[in-house]
């Protein structure tokens, strides 16, 4: 029988027994291990501003911006970036959920399925990617300062002599917005928590000023909505609608794994989701209406879709006015890039060596890695953001986005042993660490979503335009889908397999307590049927 370690609240959040340490283990540091039920104190607001600050960022207007670069028109520009935020609610509400009630980062929910070792193959591949989120973001949060800077101090700024094909100027506004980030994320979660708090409110601000500076200067919103779709609505749209919807959910598949780095926090269930319903589609939907409106606009004025807001504040006559909107982006930018891209990679590397690196080390890592990935080039081009960096990886975090929502809800049923996933030899040992199911269903779902890779004609890209593997070339432009499937399908029928050749003998189901320690301790749970786990 399952060594009775954990308590169930009346909640429904789980808890460690207050008498059983698991401290002694190898694979725990103070990052990692659950988060106490008393500490779980995150409120609907707390996730509320976590989105708002998340979603108001310099990339996630450039994203909306690039539709419109693209052909579209502004409805069909708003249809698409909805559609998609609706549609990757679904995994992140999934994946959210089991931060909550077991307090526990990604890294550590990965273990119950790719097995305690495993869970590094997906934590790192998570992490490398936020990497180069990491690096985008503060390139164009860089690039913000280096306007600013120029606006204020003049020619000589702007001018500077070149380096690397960039002014001097804009490599040193880049290092130092670097800097200040790793700054705060060495301080911890707490420090990024409260940074979230103050800067959510003023996020918007610097958008509202570059959408009414551009609505005055093109004399009201009607000229702007009246502006045609270039691609109108027949298969010109179509074959641009696809890979931009898929490239809308990939923009946040990477926050769809993160999630329980957050809610790990959380107050209970219900603010987690509230929170996250009123966050995500709200704020990106702003923003993006924002960024369409703002890009159109700014196409009627200068004769071009300038998609990067920077960019476009550098167009602007008035300096007061290009100050205020640059200083929100680049708080927007650091505000987004804390929460979504250095926080879930410390816990990644953190996973990788418990004992050696710690949250802010983790931080250091991430950082480091973003520069070295070269983001300056994968932001230069709206066709190689959407098609090449957004399409691919976003198909590979879905198919390991597919084996987690089938182990944790079909196999599993939301039930872990929570001292198993920090146990060597535990139920979530397997093979040596390893579950080569979830290895197996996380590569085929893979190969589904990416092996069709290619290049659009009349672009520059890295892929073959017949695709990687041809008579897969049709799925690439639904990556995101064919790999969430394909690693769910995969994985859940490997594990019936399974359970069909080692059945689980049935136990106790567990025991609801009381959330005073007499009564744990007069009354300890039980563990019912955890699914899938232990020994091969």
């Amino acid at each position: 029988m399952t060594q009775l370690t954990q308590i169930t609240r009346p909640d429904g959040r789980v808890d460690l027994r207050q008498d059983f340490s698991i401290d002694g283990s190898r694979f725990i540091n103070d990052e990692l291990a659950p988060v106490p039920v008393e500490r779980r104190t995150w409120t609907t607001y707390n996730y509320f501003a976590l989105w708002m600050g998340m979603a108001h960022n310099i990339p996630s207007y450039a994203l909306a911006a690039s539709l419109i670069a693209l052909g579209m028109d502004w409805v069909q520009a708003l249809i698409t970036i909805t559609l998609g935020n609706l549609i990757v609610l679904v995994p992140m509400l999934a994946n959210s959920h089991a931060g909550t009630k077991y307090g526990i980062p990604f890294p550590v929910f990965a273990r119950a399925f790719y097995g305690v070792r495993g869970a590094n193959f997906a934590a790192l591949l998570r992490a490398f990617i936020a990497c180069g989120w990491f690096g985008i973001q503060t390139w164009v949060g860089g690039e913000a300062i280096y306007i600013l800077l120029g606006k204020l101090i003049g020619p000589a700024w702007r001018n500077a002599a070149s380096l690397g094909g960039q002014p001097w100027t804009l490599w040193l506004s880049f290092v130092v917005f670097w800097v200040v980030q790793m700054l705060i994320i060495w301080r911890g979660m707490e420090a990024v928590r409260r940074f979230e708090n103050w800067t959510a409110p003023l996020v918007s601000v610097g958008f509202l000023i570059l959408l009414g500076y551009v609505l005055v200067k093109a004399g009201g919103i009607g000229p702007i909505l009246a502006e045609p779709s270039k691609l109108g609505w027949g298969t010109p749209f179509w074959k641009v609608f696809a890979p931009s919807l898929m490239a809308m959910i990939a923009f946040w598949s990477t926050l769809s794994l993160n999630m329980p780095d957050f809610t790990r926090f959380g107050g209970s269930q219900a603010k987690q989701v509230r929170g996250q319903i009123l966050g995500l589609p709200t704020t990106m939907t702003f923003i993006a209406a924002v960024a369409i409106l703002t890009t159109s606009g700014g196409a009627l004025l200068y004769g071009q879709a300038i998609w990067d807001p920077a960019q476009l504040a550098d167009h602007f006559s008035s300096p007061v006015l290009v100050v205020i909107a640059l200083v929100a982006l680049v708080l927007a930018t650091i505000s987004a890039n804390l929460a979504a891209n250095v926080v879930s990679p410390s816990y990644d590397f953190s996973n990788a060596f418990p004992k050696r690196i710690t949250f802010g080390l983790g931080g250091l890592l991430t950082g480091v890695i973003g520069v070295v990935i070269q983001p300056w080039k994968l932001y230069s081009d709206p066709a190689i953001y959407i098609f090449a960096w957004l399409g691919f990886y976003g198909g590979i975090l879905g198919a390991v986005a597919g084996v987690l929502i089938a182990g944790y809800w079909v196999v599993n049923r939301t039930e872990l042993d929570l001292a198993g996933l920090y146990t060597e030899g535990g139920r979530y040992w397997f093979r040596a660490g390893w579950n080569w199911r979830a290895l197996v269903a996380s590569l085929v779902g893979a190969v589904l979503a990416v092996g069709g890779a290619y290049t659009a004609p009349g672009s520059d890209g890295p892929f073959p335009a017949g695709g990687l593997i041809p008579f897969l070339k049709p799925l690439y432009d639904y990556s995101w889908v064919a790999g969430l499937v394909g690693g769910f399908v995969v994985y859940l029928a490997l594990s019936q397999v399974l359970r069909r050749s080692s059945p689980i003998r049935p136990q106790p189901r567990r025991k609801r307590v009381s959330t005073s320690r007499s009564a744990a301790e007069a009354s300890p749970p039980t563990f019912g049927r955890i699914g899938e786990g232990g020994h091969e």
